[in-house]
This record gives C-alpha cells, sequence and structure tokens, in this order.
C-alpha cells in the first residue's frame, strides 16, 4: 500500500504521511462490537502504572476470532475494515450458514476471496489455517498459537509475521522478526501469510493534536525536571548526575535485563534476539 501526502492546508499537514488504503467507511458490525473501557494506564487500584496515558477518542472494540476453529467450512471476505484498537486492519468473514467474524487482514487478500480453517492438511493459500506441522518449512506465517487451542499470540501487528524454520516431531522451531527462535507445538495453527497494512510504520503522526487523540499523553524528559522528581533532574546545563539513564524510580532504561529468570516460558526460546544461544 503507498504512502500518500496530501496537499498541505494547514501548516501542520506538510508532515502528515498516511496509508493509501480502500477500506469500507460503513459503521462495524454492531454484533461483533462491544464498549471499551480504556484504564488509561491505571492498575485496578487506580494507581499509574503506565505513564503518558489518558484522554483520546472513544472507541468500540471489535471482537476478534482468534481461534479459527470453525473447521472446514470457506468463508467469504466481505469487507475490509480499519481498527481504531490495533494497526491492523480487519475482515468480516461470513460463513454459510450467516455467521460473520473479524479476522486481522493478511497481506494480498481482497473482497470476495475465500478463506478456510481446519485442524488437518488444506490448500496452501494466503488467509487459510492449519497446524504448523502441515505448513512447509519457510513459510512465513502470522496468528501463532503459543498453545494449541488458547487461540491466537504471535504475530498480530500491522506487517508482521514469523518464519517456520524446522518441525522436529511435536515441536516445531518459529524465527520471530526480533531474531528470536521459539519453541512451540506443531499441533498449534497458525495463518499463512503476514499480516496486512505493513506500511503502517511508514505513517507519521504530523502534529501533536493527533497523538492526543490516540490517548498518548506528552511525554517530559528526566533531564528536564528537577532532582525531586527524577534521578537526572537538576544540575546546570544538561548534566544528568553522572548516573546511567534510568526511569523515575532508579530501573535502568538501556539493556538493563527485566525478564524474570524463573519464566516459565524460558524453557521454550532457544535463541534470544540478540543471538545469544539457550544453554
Amino acid at each position: 500500500m503507498p504512502i500518500l501526502q496530501q496537499k498541505p492546508i494547514t501548516p501542520s499537514g506538510r508532515f502528515y504521511l498516511k496509508n493509501k488504503v480502500e477500506l469500507s467507511k460503513k459503521r462495524p458490525e454492531k454484533a461483533l462490537t462491544k464498549g471499551h473501557h480504556r484504564k488509561k494506564g491505571r492498575n485496578t487500584y487506580g494507581r499509574i502504572t503506565s505513564r503518558r496515558r489518558g484522554g483520546g477518542h472513544k472507541r468500540l472494540y471489535r471482537t476478534i476470532d482468534f481461534r479459527r476453529n470453525k473447521f472446514g467450512e470457506s468463508a467469504k471476505i466481505i469487507d475490509l475494515e480499519y481498527d481504531p484498537n490495533r494497526t491492523a486492519h480487519l475482515a468480516l468473514l461470513e460463513y454459510p450458514d450467516g455467521e460473520k467474524t473479524y479476522i486481522l487482514s493478511p497481506e494480498g487478500v481482497s473482497i470476495g476471496d475465500t478463506l478456510l480453517s481446519s485442524d488437518t492438511k488444506i490448500d496452501f493459500k494466503v488467509g487459510n489455517s492449519m497446524p504448523l506441522a502441515h505448513i512447509p518449512l519457510g513459510t512465513k506465517v502470522h496468528c501463532v498459537e503459543m498453545l494449541p487451542g488458547a487461540g491466537a499470540k504471535i504475530a498480530r501487528t500491522a506487517g508482521s509475521g514469523v518464519r517456520l524454520i524446522s518441525i522436529d516431531g511435536a515441536d516445531a522451531s518459529l524465527k520471530l522478526p526480533s531474531g528470536e527462535i521459539r519453541l512451540v507445538k506443531s499441533s498449534c495453527l497458525a495463518t499463512i501469510g503476514a499480516v496486512g497494512n505493513g506500511s503502517h510504520q511508514k505513517s507519521t503522526i504530523g502534529k501533536a493534536g493527533r497523538s492526543r487523540w490516540l490517548g498518548r499523553r506528552p511525554r517530559v524528559r528526566g533531564v528536564a525536571m528537577n532532582p525531586v522528581d527524577h534521578p537526572m533532574g537538576g544540575g546546570e546545563g544538561r548534566t544528568s548526575g553522572g548516573g546511567h539513564p534510568s526511569s523515575p524510580w532508579g530501573q535502568l532504561s538501556k539493556g538493563f535485563p527485566t525478564r524474570k529468570k524463573s519464566k516459565p516460558s524460558n524453557s521454550q526460546i532457544l535463541v534470544r534476539r540478540n543471538g545469544r544461544r539457550i544453554k
């Protein structure tokens, strides 16, 4: 999808680049939407756990079928829609019995295409979903399950996809975009192809107000604060107090490992994203 730069009618419009995408302009399917209370960076106690979140436009949450467990029934794409809750676009599927579901729109599909999901081997076609054991090696896939039947968890953002590099019995090895190589069960479902809207990364915000529409609040640099507010605050000029970059609570912010050594899924990682092989 090409990036479009419109003729600016305001000063901020000179820096605005957007995707030129042919999407539906009608309202989303009512039966597949629900109200979405955004937490604005707060936890269940009302305390801020993720800073610089809040405001933004109201959104309806689209219920997406990440399980694709209606096996053996071909579904027709009847619409491609925008989703304000994620970077990927949505494809509205209609089954022969009249049921409609949303899925993440794969790269290269169009209205009128038919897609199929199965727990056995089916046609190799972009958008079809089947277990990793039946997919050829070297294929790029998305919406991959981490546990069979639990729904897609890996590769769900715009343009993302993982590479199937090997299958050894009940285990399959996936190479993630970060370079990490991870094991999952070969019976886990995956969708062939990459997620659509790959040019999302090339689009620009254009102006500060558009960030506020998205619910992103301004970010104040630590060196611009007072010493009471941040470890890097205060001092004459741009000094950081002689310390390494850190969060307001002293957590190192550049290269400090924060992953727990006791995390259960550590055993499923063969090679970390820095290229270090796990012993």
